[in-house]
């Protein structure tokens, strides 16, 4: 590799090391995280649990930035100097060393600079994620069952932790629908460029005669809300059954109506809770959900109306959005962005962060252009 390419590819790293610096703003960070270390220290801290695990959630999360910030600052302010001693000792492998530690610190701090690109009003909250089963029948249960277990290797990639509410298994195999939440800062901004119909074309394990099989998932995700958000929902509008959890096929794992079911009569949006031992736990998750999709619909028909005050007649980026192709050949291409792989089973895996990564310099595209 050209001498010339390397010093230009160095300044380039340096030149976004820079500027990332400067949006994170470290001296503002460690004010904020000086106040949040004496909150946390205080011994009432614990009396309001909702606000305790804000608070030490934020903490852990601007403790965890500062540290990568600190370390990728300091990989960069190396790496000119493993450049010049390979040269002075004109040895090839620290050479090779120093061009894949170059590879890693461009992957890694525009990895970083996606972050910055995420400054919508919601997307620093945790995400709650719904999964359902669309057209296709069993297949579709299956395919809506391997796109959630791609979002929790996801989130387990990236230490995320999550918690599956609930789970409507399909009889014969699959899931028709589940709810998750991502309890992690900024879970809701980068995740929520995942929003739409997700399409699977593949030879079905369910077909005897081994017939090409297309199937939909539709992937709806939406803001967990914060406490002064909450909406003043008359009872005469909620209708609450409980019922025995259950496993896939039908399979008892309670014996007792624990599990809640909530319906908004008004709008018809239901949700349910079956992750939690008491009722009362249930219903207070459920009611935590129907609240955040109800502020969600309550966002879309405000976003809706200013739309049509502009005139705008696009359609949303968030219908048909992914096609993951497994027959005739192997292909997972985003329909927005164009973004692809051959790598269908890496994907399916969890490993969707260059996907994630283009939705999310797209949907910044789309945003400055109207």
């Amino acid at each position: 590799m050209a001498t010339v390419e390397i010093d230009e590819r160095i300044a380039a790293v340096q030149t976004t090391m820079a500027n990332l610096e400067r949006v994170f703003d470290p001296a503002s960070t460690q004010a904020e995280i000086g106040e949040l270390e004496k909150q946390a220290s205080a011994p009432d801290l614990w009396d309001d649990q909702t606000n305790a695990q804000r608070v030490t959630s934020r903490l852990s999360f601007l403790q965890g930035e500062t540290r990568r910030m600190s370390a990728l600052k300091s990989r960069v302010e190396d790496l000119p100097v493993l450049f010049e001693l390979a040269e002075a000792e004109n040895d090839d492998s620290a050479l090779g060393e120093s061009v894949a530690e170059l590879e890693a610190l461009e992957k890694d701090i525009s990895d970083l600079e996606v972050r910055t690109l995420l400054s919508g009003e919601y997307d620093e909250r945790e995400a709650l994620i719904t999964i359902r089963a669309e057209a296709g029948g069993v297949d579709a249960a299956d395919w809506a069952e391997m796109l959630m277990r791609m979002y929790l290797r996801y989130c387990e990639r990236h230490g995320w932790p999550t918690d599956v509410y609930d789970t409507s298994y399909a009889e014969e195999a699959g899931i028709k629908s589940a709810t998750f939440a991502v309890k992690a800062p900024f879970a809701y901004g980068t995740l929520s460029v995942e929003q739409g119909t997700h399409r699977l074309v593949r030879i079905s394990p369910f077909d005897n005669q081994g017939r090409r099989q297309t199937s939909f998932a539709g992937v709806e995700v939406i803001p967990v809300v914060e406490q002064t958000e909450s909406l003043d929902i008359p009872d005469d509008d909620l209708r609450i059954d409980v019922y025995r959890s259950s496993g896939p096929g039908g399979q008892g794992v309670n014996t007792t109506d624990s599990a809640v079911r909530i319906t908004h009569i008004p709008s018809g949006i239901v949700v349910s809770c079956q992750n939690e031992r008491s009722q009362l736990q249930n219903k207070a998750t459920a009611m935590g959900i129907l609240q955040a999709k109800l502020l969600e619909r309550r966002r879309q028909e405000e976003r809706a109306k200013i739309d049509a005050l502009k005139g705008d007649s696009s359609g949303s980026w968030g219908n048909q959005m992914r096609s993951y192709v497994l027959h005739p050949y192997q292909m997972v291409k985003d329909l927005r962005t164009e973004e692809e792989t051959g790598n269908t089973q890496a994907v399916l895996d969890g490993e969707i962060d260059v996907f994630v990564a283009s939705g999310i310099r797209w949907r910044r595209q789309q945003a400055a252009a109207s």
